[in-house]
């Protein structure tokens, strides 16, 4: 629920989720920022710090980003990661 008593909008809920999984990327010295919260469910990210060019980022972004999202966000169709 948001301060109002309103649901929370799916980017607050979005937003909930990322800070959760947040310091895990962090503690291998990159970050995540997002971005955008289409109203199709598409989440846009942008990775930070040691991500950017990390050959592992693709595999942070579905497994550890994009499923932690759709499991726990109801209305999340897909991730993707911008530069």
């Amino acid at each position: 629920m948001s301060d109002a008593g309103e649901p929370a909008s799916l980017r607050e809920r979005v937003e909930r989720v990322i800070e959760l999984i947040r310091p895990a990327i962090q503690a291998d010295g990159g970050d995540i920022e997002l971005v955008e919260v289409s109203d199709d469910g598409t989440v846009t990210v942008r990775f930070l710090g040691a991500c950017i060019g990390c050959p592992s980022s693709p595999v942070t972004l579905r497994v550890g980003i994009e499923q932690n999202l759709k499991a726990n966000v109801d209305g999340v169709r897909e991730v993707v990661a911008i530069e």
